[in-house]
């Protein structure tokens, strides 16, 4: 390559490393906040393991005082409550539960429990997924009554207008008729009928993976017309300890009609308190807050305004709502309204069926893809395909790297015989070199004359690298974001592939009995961190050492710097690493044999590891 193409390359690299610095001093801090609260949860939820709650008092830890919710204006979501808790109503997770009158759910999926206070689903653990990879690990709760510090719920109701009488909301106890509990099979039914006349009655089923569907029938008894607002909201009280990071969002997130993705982390919407949507209504969509696994939306299905808000009335609270537009319900006659509420895991499958046969507008969306959407989502859809055969993520990886290095091996081809050809006009660069010494027009225009007459396209050698560059964001991103990466076993000593590989050089590989010493964590290398360093260095040396000085240096002690910063990388990316080194080095030795280009590989490492002869001195 000639120094233009050179400077190129070393941009591109030194971007790379801009990257994972970032990854290193911001990130990884990040990583390890989050393992650290995920014991301290696993450590709590062992000793407070819920029991099933019994029919006692109403619960008082509604999120707003009593009385009806003041009539809104059409179009606008002040409507939809707010909170005036101030502190915590019960100490423990169990306490809070067994202080309400509750239905339980369960479906092999989720198991939790109806609040009938509100209809409020604030209580929800998700079966498949544990806090740690431990096998007596508790399993993840999502959902909890706002009782307890960590308060996050989801529910759905009404505001009214004019003389309409009182509606359902926060603090309404629902009675329920038939069923006990709630099941895939057997949906249960609330009801509540006001001072008015006014009756209505909820069915709330629970679909086989993470979909409760409010139904609701408003019955007119009251001999007048009334006009009511359906709303859902998602309250999550305080801010969860994992903080949104670059490359995932985490906080209030929602689809709204034409202006499709909205997203504001918790930092951004405790500066500006509230955000509402440019248009006065929207249709389609859906609200909520979202976590790196896991979410809970409410999907309204009908014409809606939404709402992001915070609120820190001596608690603080995150908020993300929607409120329906006005319905008008003529005396003796019923009204449909129908609300579904997504609670639990962001699986990729059950996401995008989500979207497509209930027709959630961009349900997707709920995955964060991130900029390269259109190459992570069709590279998570091989690598999960891939897995589906095999049965190991890890192995997926392996092979979907074979695959995407034959998809570009035109690239990568046309790349090393330009590299090959390059080689052997090196004998004719250096003369002209000589013959225009500082000239550097001159120089250039003979050099170009060359690459014609030999046929070289001197920037073929940097395509392949271009092109990888989108790849690793976004192989990156799916094994970082994905719940299918999430405790997902490779073999041997990697149990899980999105997090870092867990053995460290510092106590050889786990052979010595002790861990390594915090304050070394820098130097806590493991052993695919050190292939991969490894494989990368080879892979530089089978290309002729740069003139300049400055890119010798850099290309000599970039395997190292890499290896060292991607000891904290998810495990999965780092194995991608050294097996995308491995494959092209095979890839370039057999390419650069068949073009009859040199491979200067042994002489360089000939040349690094054997000492210099030193100059003798010339006369006396």
């Amino acid at each position: 390559m000639n120094n233009q193409n050179k400077n190129t390359f070393l941009a591109i690299a030194l971007s790379v490393l801009v990257l994972i610095g970032w990854q290193f001093l911001y990130v990884n801090p990040k990583l390890e906040q989050e393992r650290k609260r995920a014991e301290i949860e696993a450590q709590l939820q062992e000793s407070q393991a819920p029991e099933p709650a019994t029919n006692t008092q109403p619960a008082q830890d509604a999120p707003v005082a009593s009385g009806d919710v003041p009539a809104p204006a059409a179009g606008s979501s002040d409507g939809v409550p707010g909170s005036a808790v101030q502190a915590p109503a019960a100490a423990t997770r169990e306490a809070a539960l067994a202080s309400s009158q509750r239905i339980q759910f369960s479906n092999g999926r989720v198991t939790g429990s109806i609040n009938l206070t509100g209809a409020r689903v604030d209580d929800l653990q998700l079966d498949d997924y544990k806090v740690t990879i431990e096998k007596d690990s508790p399993a993840v709760t999502l959902l909890s009554p706002a009782g307890i510090e960590d308060g996050y719920f989801a529910e759905f109701g009404y505001s009214a207008a004019g003389n309409s009488g009182s509606v359902p909301g926060p603090d309404t106890v629902w009675k329920s008729t038939g069923n006990a509990s709630l099941t895939p099979e057997s949906p249960v039914t609330l009801e509540w009928t006001n001072d008015k006349g006014v009756s209505f009655r909820r069915i709330i089923t629970l679909d086989d993976e993470y979909m409760f569907t409010y139904s609701d029938e408003i019955v007119n008894g009251s001999g007048e017309a009334i006009t009511v607002y359906p709303y859902g909201r998602v309250t999550r009280f305080n801010r969860p300890n994992t903080q949104s990071i670059y490359v995932l969002h985490e906080g209030m997130v929602g689809v709204f009609g034409a202006d499709g993705l909205q997203e504001y982390t918790y930092k951004k919407i405790a500066e500006d308190k509230s955000w509402k949507g440019d248009a006065k209504t929207y249709t389609g969509g859906w609200a909520g807050i979202t976590d790196k696994y896991w979410a809970a939306t409410v999907i309204p299905g009908f014409e809606f305004s939404p709402e992001f808000s915070y609120s820190d009335t001596g608690r603080p609270r995150y908020q993300s709502d929607y409120l329906g537009t006005a319905m008008t319900v003529q005396p003796g006659a019923t009204l449909p309204v129908e609300q579904k509420l997504f609670a639990g895991a962001k699986v990729v499958q059950v996401i995008d069926r989500y979207d497509a046969e209930q027709n959630i507008l961009n349900f997707d969306l709920l995955i964060d893809w991130g900029w390269f959407y259109f190459i992570t989502k069709p590279l998570f859809k091989m690598l999960d395909w891939i897995y589906s055969m095999i049965g190991n993520f890890g192995v997926a990886i392996l092979i979907g790297t074979v695959i995407i290095k034959g998809a570009l091996f035109p690239l990568a081809n046309m790349s090393y015989a330009s590299m090959a050809k390059m080689k052997k006009v090196q004998p004719e660069m250096q003369r002209i070199k000589e013959q225009f010494g500082d000239d550097r027009v001159k120089q250039q225009q003979a050099m170009m004359e060359l690459y014609k007459k030999e046929k070289i396209n001197p920037a073929a050698g940097c395509w392949p690298m271009l092109v990888q560059i989108p790849i690793f964001f976004a192989l990156y991103k799916v094994i970082y974001v994905t719940i299918e990466m999430r405790h997902a076993p490779f073999f041997g000593w990697i149990q899980d592939l999105s997090a870092p590989d867990p053995t460290s050089i510092l106590n050889l590989f786990g052979l010595l009995p002790y861990d390594s010493p915090a304050a070394l964590a820098i130097l806590a290398i493991g052993v695919w961190p050190l292939i991969m360093g490894i494989t990368m260095f080879v892979q530089m040396q089978m290309n002729p050492a740069p003139p300049d000085p400055t890119q010798q240096m850099i290309f000599k002690w970039m395997p190292i710097m890499f290896t060292f910063m991607l000891a904290k990388f998810p495990a999965g990316l780092v194995i991608y690493w050294a097996w995308n080194n491995t494959l092209s080095i095979i890839q370039q030795g057999l390419i650069m044999k068949r073009h009859g280009a040199k491979i200067e590989l042994w002489d360089n490492l000939k040349g690094l590891f054997s000492r210099k002869k030193k100059s003798e001195p010339t006369g006396k």
